[in-house]
């Protein structure tokens, strides 16, 4: 029996060994990321929250920038049970009275002080033992109110109007949680009872989030047959939102909110179960996960361009170009200049593109090539496909031995000062692209060395 007992451990701690080796390089890429957390106010009524507790104080300490939103819908409908207040409903967004307004409150400030409270925890033999984290809750969201629909005046209840994302990166940057609840201040002074899970989505919008987190009642997306779908694009949820919207509204909403940030710029948008123990390290620290995947990363790249791309080459650039952002480029230009282009298409769209165009240089010159013809559809400006396709055309420039990239632009110097680039002049271009420099345009000169 004691040899068995022996192996079991020994077997166990292989496992673990195991485990950690191949979670290593999980651990480098979520390092300095920022992940945004939302969980209903179900998951705090869950047994399995404190182990959440735990979890996210485990990847605070591996490095993860952290924004924790939380809901209350339960811990408010209790409340309003209590003062035999009526809240009702409508398309699943509470009617809040100014009679109901303080029982939000209470139910919101309750959670935050026990969250707050379970995050201070540092017992010994506990995996809070050792930890420092300071958590941060603040008017970080103002909201405005969202008014009458379908004839319904909604009252205080509101909807997003921003977010103050500089003053959470700070606080992220001083290496703090911050925790956000359904609440939000307009600029009269009035406290709106908002959608955690909009908070949520905002919130990882504008500050361009690496992650979303949805934490809800079942395992991710399930199909038809009740099989967990491991990952999904944005465009394939359509008809899960709409057969939920009827049977369970929370999945609904997630699915929407994971379908709004994906499609502005989230790349990975996570769908977990509260109840499952250890579902987040599961997720984000192994090859399979635990729940769903929403990202639409397999289904557009960047890539060289060739012929077929031109028109949407045009059908992109013309709009800038009419507006003096872009130089005019023929569609006999575009032709024979078009394996200096990289694209983002998806479904025959082109998205973003850019162009890498070589500099003859003398002997005593760097190595230096000009990016040029930088556009983003509108619709997808908010995402990082600019810097996505920026950072392509380096690696290809470095591949060539460039050894650095100017850009002349008019209006979009600061964008690419926050890329890496540094601001230069026209003297520091290598003699033959000054002999072609526009004075009328009096274009801004921009460097970056490789």
């Amino acid at each position: 029996m004691q040899l068995d007992s022996v192996e079991t451990t020994q077997s166990t701690a292989q496992q673990y060994v195991h485990w950690f080796r191949n979670s290593a390089p999980y651990i480098n890429a979520h390092r300095n990321k920022t992940f945004v957390l939302m969980f209903g106010g179900e998951a705090l009524l869950s047994d399995n929250f404190q182990h959440i507790i735990h979890d996210i104080a485990l990847l605070h300490s591996l490095g993860i920038r952290l924004i924790l939103v939380h809901g209350a819908r339960p811990q408010i409908s209790d409340n309003l049970k209590e003062k035999n207040i009526v809240s009702p409903f409508h398309h699943g967004r509470r009617i809040t009275t100014r009679e109901s307004l303080n029982a939000v409150m209470s139910a919101v400030g309750a959670i935050r002080l026990q969250i707050e409270a379970l995050l201070s925890m540092g017992l010994a033999n506990s995996p809070m033992y050792g930890a420092r984290i300071d958590v941060v809750s603040g008017n970080f969201v103002t909201a405005k109110p969202y008014g009458i629909r379908d004839g319904i005046n909604y009252q205080l209840s509101g909807e997003v109007r921003s977010v103050d994302s500089e003053a959470i990166l700070k606080q992220l940057d001083n290496h703090n949680i911050v925790l956000l609840g359904p609440s939000g201040y307009s600029t009269t002074g009035e406290v709106y009872n908002l959608l955690a899970e909009e908070v949520a989505t905002k919130t990882a919008i504008h500050l361009k989030a690496d992650k979303l987190v949805f934490l809800g009642s079942q395992q991710g997306l399930l199909d038809e047959f009740g099989k967990l779908l491991r990952e999904i694009t944005p465009h394939q949820l359509d008809l899960h939102i709409a057969k939920y919207k009827d049977s369970n509204y929370e999945i609904a909403l997630h699915l929407e909110k994971a379908k709004e940030a994906s499609l502005q710029g989230v790349h990975r948008v996570h769908l977990l179960s509260y109840a499952h123990d250890g579902a987040l390290l599961e997720e984000l620290f192994t090859r399979d996960g635990h729940g769903t995947m929403v990202t639409d990363a397999h289904y557009e790249e960047v890539r060289t361009a060739n012929i077929q791309d031109v028109g949407g080459l045009i059908n992109l650039l013309r709009p800038l170009e009419q507006e003096g952002i872009l130089v005019y480029r023929s569609r006999e230009r575009l032709e024979s200049e078009i394996e200096q282009f990289a694209v983002i298409e998806r479904d025959g769209m082109i998205l973003a593109c850019a162009a890498l165009y070589p500099i003859p240089v003398t002997s005593n010159e760097l190595k230096s090539a000009e990016i040029a013809c930088v556009a983003v559809h509108p619709s997808y400006r908010k995402s990082n496909r600019g810097s996505q396709i920026l950072h392509y055309l380096e690696e290809k420039a470095k591949e060539l031995g460039i050894q650095q990239l100017f850009i002349l632009t008019t209006r979009t110097a600061h964008w690419f000062l926050e890329q890496g680039f540094e601001n230069a002049s026209v003297d520091d271009l290598p003699q033959a692209r000054q002999a072609l420099y526009n004075f009328q345009r009096n274009s801004i000169v921009c460097k970056k060395p490789l």
